[in-house]
Order: C-alpha cells, then structure tokens, then sequence
C-alpha cells in the first residue's frame, strides 16, 4: 500500500511533531459511516466486517440493534451537526476553511470527499477523525482509509492529507465529560443515595487483546492494554480529579463555567464532608468470537458484581466516544440500564460531547494547532501521556492480523 506523508515529509524526518506552518485547503470531517434505511444494514455491515470472515448469521444478530432503530444509525445525523457546528465556529473566528465529510464505511464515503475537495481545487486536507483513542481502527485504519481512498480516486500525488493527533485529553474533549459526570452524581444524590453506594463507570469499546497491546508505540512501556486503555484510565482519573460531593449540598452541586477554551478541570475546594464514589474502566461492544481475548470486563457484567456487592447506583461515562452512536444508543441505553435495572439500581447515562461548545472550540484548535505550527510545549494536554504525536511512531498501532503498513497521512515506517 502507498506511504502519504504528511506536511514537511515529518515521517522521514523522524519527528513526532509538525511544528512549521501549513496553508491547508480544507478540513476533512472523516467518520465511521452507518446506515440509513433498513435496506442498508446488511450492506452496510458486509462494508464493516469485509475480510474479517464474519458469517452472514452473525451480521443478521448484530443487524437486529439496528432495526430496532428503523434501520437508521444516528451517527451520519450527528456527523451533519458536527459539520454545521464546526462550520459556524469556523465562521465565529473568521476562519476560511470548508469542511467536508466523509465516510469510512457508508455513504457519503471518503472516495466521494476527495472527489469533492478535487473539484473545488482543495489540495491540501487536515482531516479531523472521529475518534480520540489510539488504537488500530481508532486510528491507523483512518489513515489508510486515506491512502485507499486516494488510490481509487486517482488522487494520489494531487492531494495531501495530513490528521489532527489524537485528542483523548485535549481539553475540549474532556470538559464535556467532566460536565456530564457532575449533573449524574448530583442526580444520583438527588435521590438519596450515599457516594459511597455509587460507582462511576467509564466505557469504551472493547477491542481485542493483541490489538490493545500493540496500541501506541512500543517504547512508551503501557503494558498488556497498550496506549488504548492508559489512555482512558489516564482521563477517567482527571475526570474525576474535578468532582465533589457535598453530602449537605448535594442537591445544588457546584457548576463548571462554560468556556470557549478550557485551560485545566476546575478543581472544587476540598473539605471534610466532601466524598467521592469510587470508579473503574469497563468495556462494551465486543464483536469476535469467544475464543479471541478481548479487553474487560463487560459492563454488564461489573453492573451484576456490583450490585452483587451493595452498590446502589451507577453514573455511566460513555468515554470512548463521541457521539451518542449505536454502540451508545443500543448497548448502553438498552442493554446497560436493562442490566441495572434488573438491579433496582439507580442508571445514570453521561452524555458525549456531541456538540458541546467546548468540544467543537477544541476541534477548531486542533486544527489551527496543525495549521500554524504550534510548538508542542504550547499545545494543551490534560493528562502526562499527551499532547499524543502529529506523526505515528513506528509500529504503532500495527494490525496484528494484516501486519503494519505505513500507509497514510505523515505515518513513520
């Protein structure tokens, strides 16, 4: 597969970050994809699992969440509000920069967005990916969707695209979250029940061991889980490094201002009455066979133990993610609270980011950050593990099915 480099040739230089200034054209809004109607389900699942060898029969069990739904994934309708919101910011701050969208795995695919960028004489794309984890299919797969997608437009050596970094604690991202979990706790408390019955649970899609381990570059030492899981236990823990409970105020709880650019979690005083409940990284949605090692344990599955163990209410923090997708909608909004409520436990569900101002102000200076050449020491980054790398260190990542393939926008060999 073809190697893209991205601006100043980084990949060859070794570097892990761009910090020379690039005239980008436009923004490349790039997305997962899903279907639209019941007649694309199925269509739409043989795009997803393509060369995985997943039986008919498995897609047909995976495809009834989606009929529940008429057919129809909220995530293209989210992905039209994300474009039109980072639109008017573009506009708020005087920005020249059109974005347009594409999909991975459904219409309007990534073929189609070259098309378009070409017509309209964009040369140079940075594309913002839906996804703020490293992993292979959160992030090196974008990548080579790239590269694919300029092989089959006839693009390649026409358009350059380069890829914001992986965002998981940048500020804009984690706001909303930080948000999110303080109205749950309040709620939880509102009904009487103590912090320490409460457990806050943060969730992400489970992906396979081997994946995991081979998530982030080898010589950062994560361990078993790889990048993907310190870097969601490394925000789970700034998260909730902002919350407080006040048993006497629990009722009135203190409120995050809303900024256009969050510098750092505002941290509540302390006191003696303040309690925390306690937390845990959990997973969701694994799709491979049982003999393959996935990451856990499955939410559902720390919901029974946890009530099993006196636990009264749980605030779910669908961390992983962005947008309130199938995975959200079907295996938390359904199967989650349908396990707590088999408890008589008290389910809260967190909002993502969606389209939460900080959130769409973030993307915007995710963006201006590549664009301008920001020095890293400057980039905002709420956890030690980041600001994470403009430029895929080698072997990062790698598909341990396929095997690496540096293929796409500023990757390493």
């Amino acid at each position: 597969m073809t190697r893209i480099l991205g601006a100043t040739d980084a990949a060859a230089s070794g570097a892990e970050h761009v910090e020379e200034a690039v005239a980008y054209d436009a923004i490349l809004l790039a997305s997962f994809g899903g279907p639209e109607g019941q007649d694309d389900v199925i269509p739409f699942l043989r795009n997803v699992t393509r060369g995985r060898g997943i039986p008919e029969e498995r897609l047909e069990e995976v495809a009834h969440h989606y009929r529940a739904f008429g057919g129809v994934s909220p995530i293209n309708d989210q992905n039209r509000e994300l474009k039109a919101a980072l639109e008017a910011e573009l506009a708020r701050r005087g920005i020249d920069l059109p974005v347009i969208w594409g999909n991975r795995n459904w219409n309007p695919y990534l073929r189609d967005a070259l098309t378009e960028a070409n017509e309209r004489g964009y040369k140079k794309l940075i594309a913002v990916g839906t996804s703020a984890y490293s992993s292979y299919s959160s992030c090196r797969q974008y990548r080579e969707d790239y590269a694919i997608a300029l092989e089959e437009t006839g693009l390649l050596g026409t358009i350059q695209i380069d890829k914001i970094r992986q965002f998981f604690d940048h500020p804009g991202f984690v706001q909303p979250f930080i948000d999110g979990v303080r109205d749950g706790l309040a709620q939880v408390a509102a009904k009487g029940i103590a912090p320490e019955k409460t457990h806050v649970l943060f969730t992400t899609h489970s992906i396979p061991s081997t994946d995991a381990a081979k998530s982030g570059p080898d010589f950062r030492g994560f361990g078993e889980g790889g990048a993907y899981a310190a870097q969601h236990l490394a925000v789970a823990e700034v998260v909730m490094a902002a919350q407080t409970i006040n048993p006497e105020h629990a009722d009135q709880p203190e409120k995050s201002e809303q900024t256009e650019q969050p510098e750092q979690p505002e941290q509540p005083e302390q006191t003696e009455r303040t309690v925390q409940p306690a937390h845990s990284l959990v997973y969701q949605s694994r799709s491979g066979p049982p003999s393959m090692p996935w990451l856990e344990p499955d939410i559902n599955d720390a919901i029974d133990a946890l009530a099993e163990a006196g636990i009264e209410a749980v605030v779910i923090v669908p961390l992983g993610f962005i947008s309130d997708h199938m995975e959200v909608k079907w295996d938390l909004d359904t199967e989650a609270l349908e396990t707590a409520g088999g408890h008589n436990m008290v389910a809260v569900r967190v909002p993502t980011p969606g389209v939460h101002p900080a959130f769409v102000t973030g993307l915007v200076d995710l963006v201006l950050e590549r664009r301008d050449g920001v020095p890293v020491a400057d980039r905002p980054a709420l956890t030690q593990l980041g600001p994470w790398y403009d430029v895929c260190r080698p072997g990062c990542c790698e598909n341990v099915r396929l095997g690496f393939k540096p293929a796409a926008a500023g990757v390493a060999p």
